[in-house]
């Protein structure tokens, strides 16, 4: 997949307002691949609905969008199942990780269905990270901002031509932001993907070829 383009797309919640002023919401915008984005969003604004629209979980909207010029809303089941497997990776900003696993047994719930890394790859990951001594330890033990990073690297351990990252670094520090960007970029550049990074405020220093105001 090499581009995801919104077209006059509006929250169908948001229909009748007359204070909306986005660079997203009801305009025509284009994401390819290789590029990076940061998109800049204020409370309220749709951040979630946006995120939810783009990996397919949901389509109460207004407009158009669509994946290399095809409407998603026709697509089946079939066919989000493959281009989740494919083309479209996501960190949650809930996470959406397993509390009573492991943080290495998180990565690997889809590491072992996907065989895209090896153990080593991911234990250099977790390394670089900083919490390589957080490996046999259970998720629901560890931080926020820790468990961000294992999310990261789940995230990571699949093929992809976009990667969402919705507010992946709201609980660290500007080193282990550093560190999770130089993480994050380092994948995506090796496979050529693009990178949209949603903010409703902190987020990861990075050159951004475009910011969006949502």
């Amino acid at each position: 997949m090499n581009s995801i383009s919104l077209h006059h797309t509006l929250p169908r919640v948001f229909r009748d307002r007359t204070d909306i002023h986005s660079d997203i919401w009801q305009q025509d915008v284009t994401f390819e691949r290789g590029h990076l984005y940061l998109i800049e969003a204020a409370s309220g604004t749709g951040k979630s609905s946006l995120c939810s629209y783009l990996i397919g979980y949901r389509d109460d909207y207004l407009g158009t969008m669509t994946f290399d010029g095809h409407d998603i809303r026709e697509f089946c089941t079939y066919d989000w199942t493959q281009l989740r497997q494919r083309s479209l990776s996501i960190v949650f900003q809930e996470l959406r990780v397993f509390p009573e696993l492991t943080a290495w047994e998180n990565v690997q719930v889809k590491n072992q269905l996907t065989q895209f890394k090896s153990d080593a790859e991911i234990a250099q990951w977790f390394e670089v990270l900083g919490i390589a001594d957080k490996r046999t330890t259970k998720l629901g033990h560890l931080s926020y901002g820790q468990q961000q990073r294992v999310a990261l690297m789940r995230a990571l351990c699949q093929p992809f031509d976009f990667l969402l990252a919705d507010e992946p670094v709201s609980h660290l520090d500007s080193d282990n932001s550093r560190v999770m960007a130089e993480v994050m970029m380092a994948e995506a550049q090796r496979q050529g993907a693009g990178v949209i990074i949603t903010s409703i405020g902190h987020h990861m220093d990075l050159p951004y070829e475009k910011i969006l105001k949502l």
